[in-house]
């Protein structure tokens, strides 16, 4: 498929079906199963610190339906045969399969309105921690393996620009989140230094008073998003080979934020 930046047309989102029916399909549940967790928060009155137990699940909902429909449509701009075969089917199946077990455990543990993620006074509840952590690497790694198919891939239409930074994009979000989820999940919890008296940023709830080390995970796992919306401005702003500069340029900068604001999680340091 070919996107002319200079027509208003939008991409033909019929593909999500026909390109990844597996990941299309997840998306429409996930998004579906908000209408019961939105019941539930509702009905159930329990507090968990400060917050209703089915809070955390209803934020990865909307976080995981969202990864799966941005892969779902990316995965237009992969070769067909890749697409197409029995490995990628099997391999998308167990991705699959990982989002709906992260899901699973996240609302068991807000039923028992107890912590899905550092919980580790039970031996049970910390072997399923473990266990989610392998998925959501096997999760994440879906973006790793679409960005190289699409990094190889010459023939997608797309802008040279544009398709770089889709490509770079997808393989920032795994190789970026993996090294900061990978030293959050090993901690007792997000937050570094005291006080914390719950003073927070609205809607993201990110701390005020020390480090919280989610900020660089969040900006991490929303790489295949912010460096495509940079690669449409630079395919705008200058000729193929300018646009292609603008790109690494851009991926640098990135990968350079979600380090300082990692770093400065660590230093005990709030983002604002």
């Amino acid at each position: 498929m070919t996107i002319a930046l200079a027509s208003p047309a939008l991409p033909d989102l019929r593909r999500l079906w026909t390109d990844a029916p597996a990941l299309t399909l997840l998306a429409l549940i996930l998004t579906l199963g908000l209408i019961p967790l939105y019941a539930a928060m509702a009905l159930d009155l329990r507090d968990f610190h400060g917050n209703s137990p089915w809070l955390k699940p209803v934020k990865f909902h909307y976080a995981l339906a969202i990864y799966a429909i941005t892969l779902a449509f990316f995965a237009r701009f992969m070769p067909a045969a890749t697409r197409q075969s029995r490995l990628w089917r099997w391999f998308t199946g167990a991705v699959v399969f990982a989002i709906v077990a992260e899901c699973l455990w996240l609302w068991g543990a807000a039923s028992l309105n107890t912590a899905a993620h550092f919980n580790t006074d039970h031996p049970i509840f910390a072997a399923v921690y473990s266990l989610m952590g392998a998925f959501a690497v096997l999760l994440t790694s879906a973006s790793l393996a679409m960005g190289l198919s699409i990094w190889r891939n010459r023939a997608t239409g797309l802008p040279e620009g544009l398709r770089l930074s889709i490509a770079l994009g997808l393989i920032l979000t795994f190789v970026l989140t993996v090294i900061t989820a990978g030293y959050l999940s090993a901690q007792p919890g997000h937050f570094v230094g005291t006080p914390v008296t719950g003073a927070a940023l609205p809607i993201l709830g990110w701390s005020r008073e020390v480090g919280d080390l989610r900020v660089a995970h969040f900006l991490a796992t929303h790489a295949l998003h912010g460096l495509p919306i940079w690669g449409l401005i630079a395919t705008r702003m200058g000729d193929a080979r300018g646009a292609v500069t603008l790109v690494w340029g851009g991926a640098a900068a990135y990968a350079a934020l979600v380090t300082a604001t990692f770093i400065q999680a660590l230093n005990g340091l709030p983002l604002i």
